[in-house]
């Protein structure tokens, strides 16, 4: 699968603001309680994570499935079994009341903004750029970011390792054999060697790094700039008008007549 993408406005955000901003979107969520205001403002966010990010389309509705089914889930298990007075449908355990129809969509709703969000921002920012940014503006110190770097780096790196293990055991015919004694043996095979190299990468990247002076608290140079533009100001009045957008629309024109959830009766 090609997994070149488009860069987009979004991707020039700078990422300590996107990603102080998500947070705040990210607790905001937690007390709407309006589901029509919910409803809509899930649109926004889905809009601008659908044509923005600068993935196609089908690789847009292939992220999503996991979180549609966590979106059905949460909202099913909340209708089916959620309590009520006001009952539309009851047989044996599932019980189907006027409540718990409109917990479940406004449970369900809230899940699936909170993924849109989270990969709204895993999508447009790299990770060096994000440590790099931690660095410059929210002044994380350069041992804890380049560490987390490091760190991420060397996943790719034992994801090479364990399929070199993993072929190794195939050429030998270990991976053919079945039983609950085998699967042990193929554990501590995989395990021991992931380990041993990942404590001495590790351990050579702590000398280089303390070689360098990571650990001194005296000014540095970077090689990436991450400072602010235009595009951090049009990413929060998006998120603004947005939300003044849906709570108008959720005034004007509702999808439900519940205007709280909280207040059901």
């Amino acid at each position: 699968m090609d997994f070149d993408i488009k860069e987009t406005w979004l991707h020039k955000i700078n990422p300590s603001l996107k990603l102080l901003f998500l947070i705040v979107l990210f607790i905001s969520v937690l007390f709407i309680h309006n589901i029509n205001f919910l409803i809509n403002y899930t649109v926004s966010a889905f809009l601008l994570f659908a044509f923005f990010t600068g993935h196609p389309m089908k690789r847009i509705l292939l992220l999503l499935i996991p979180f549609v089914l966590i979106f059905v889930s949460t909202a099913t298990s909340m209708i089916f079994f959620g309590k009520g007075e006001t009952t539309w449908w009851k047989w044996g355990l599932i019980h189907i009341t006027e409540e718990s129809f409109y917990r479940g969509l406004h449970l369900g709703f809230r899940a699936l903004i909170f993924a849109l969000l989270g990969l709204m921002f895993s999508l447009t920012t790299r990770p060096v750029f994000l440590f790099y940014s931690l660095m410059q503006q929210l002044k994380l110190k350069p041992k804890y970011a380049y560490s987390f770097m490091a760190g991420i780096r060397l996943i790719p790196i034992m994801i090479e390792e364990f399929q070199t293990i993993r072929q190794a055991m195939i050429v030998r015919g270990v991976e053919q054999r079945k039983g609950l004694t085998n699967f042990f043996h193929k554990l501590k095979a995989y395990s021991i060697p992931l380990l041993s190299q990942s404590i001495r990468r590790a351990h050579r990247i702590a000398v280089a790094m303390e070689a360098k002076r990571f650990s001194n608290d005296t000014k540095r140079t970077f090689y990436y700039e991450i400072g602010f533009s235009k595009y951090d100001l049009c990413f929060v009045l998006y998120f603004i008008i947005a939300i003044l957008l849906s709570y108008y629309a959720a005034k004007m024109l509702p999808f439900f007549p519940v205007t709280d959830v909280r207040y059901i009766e």
